[in-house]
């Protein structure tokens, strides 16, 4: 598992853009078909980590989340500018 990950889409090697362009572009055809965001996410959330468990077992996906927290505080997922 990759901690690196936390830069911007722009940041990120090819195949990392096109992955970030296929799952962008399912949340948006998800919308446009009517299904809340919020539902969206969380569906997305919970399937990542399903797919990461399976990947990588439970205790060092668990280990990756803890990581969130700080990586969220710090800004590593946000898009906009920070002020």
């Amino acid at each position: 598992m990759n901690d690196s990950d936390s830069s911007a889409p722009e940041d990120l090697g090819d195949a990392k853009r096109v992955a970030f362009g296929y799952v962008a572009a399912a949340f948006a055809e998800a919308e446009l078909d009517g299904l809340d965001s919020d539902i969206v996410v969380q569906a997305a959330l919970f399937e990542a980590f399903r797919h990461l468990v399976d990947l990588y077992g439970e205790e060092q996906t668990a280990t990756y989340a803890e990581t969130f927290p700080e990586r969220i505080r710090g800004g590593g997922f946000s898009v906009a500018p920070r002020h």
